[in-house]
C-alpha cells in the first residue's frame, strides 16, 4: 500500500513523496501532533477533521475528507490520509498536484470529468442560496462555455487544468496552514 501511494504521488510531485517517504515519527511535527489530538487511536472520524479550525469555514470540507480517505464509506482517516491531505494543502505542494486534487474535489460524482450536475455542486456549495436557481444554471453554462474546449458539455482533467494554469492566485488559495 505504501509503496503504491508512493508511486502514484510520486508521479505527481516529489515534494508530497518526501514527506511519505520520512519514517512514521519523523514527519512535519505540526502535522503529527494535530492528527494526535483528533485521533483516539490509528484511525479519526472524517467530522473531527471537518471541524479543526482550519477546515471548519471551507464551504468543501466534507469533498475535501472523502477525497483524502482512502475508505470514505467508513466515516474514518488514517494517519496516512490526514498526512496526505495536508501534504497537497501545504505552500510547498506543486501547482500539478493541487490542481489535480481540486478537481476530484469538484468531480463531485467522481466519473473523472466535471460536467453540468459537478459545476452547479460546486456554486451552490460556494455560494449556498445566494443564487437562484436560473443563476446556478446560467453560470454553469458560462463555466462550460469557457472551460469545455473540445465542446462534450463536461470539463476533463486537462481542460480544468488549462483554465488553473491562468489562474495565478489558485495555488496561494488551496491550502491549509497548520
Amino acid at each position: 500500500l505504501i509503496n503504491q501511494r508512493l508511486y502514484n504521488i510520486k508521479s505527481k510531485s516529489w515534494m508530497v513523496c518526501n514527506i511519505h517517504t520520512q519514517p512514521h515519527g519523523s514527519e512535519p511535527p505540526q502535522v503529527h501532533k494535530k492528527f494526535r489530538d483528533l485521533a483516539s487511536a490509528d484511525r479519526v472520524g472524517i467530522q473531527r477533521v471537518m471541524d479543526i479550525d482550519e477546515l471548519k469555514n471551507n464551504p468543501f470540507r466534507k469533498r475535501i475528507c472523502r477525497v483524502f480517505a482512502e475508505d470514505p464509506t467508513s466515516g474514518q482517516m488514517s494517519f496516512d490520509d490526514f498526512l496526505d491531505m495536508m501534504s497537497v494543502f501545504s505552500e510547498e505542494a506543486t501547482r500539478e498536484v493541487k490542481a489535480s486534487y481540486a478537481f476530484r474535489v469538484y468531480d463531485m460524482d467522481g466519473d473523472g470529468y466535471l460536467d453540468k450536475n459537478d459545476i452547479m455542486a460546486t456554486l451552490k456549495c460556494l455560494c449556498g442560496e445566494g443564487l437562484k436557481p436560473e443563476e446556478v444554471d446560467l453560470i454553469a453554462d458560462k463555466v462550460l462555455e469557457e472551460a469545455d474546449l473540445d465542446s462534450d458539455r463536461r470539463i476533463s482533467y486537462v481542460e480544468f487544468d488549462h483554465v488553473i494554469s491562468r489562474s495565478p492566485d489558485f495555488i496561494n488559495t488551496f491550502r491549509i496552514r497548520l
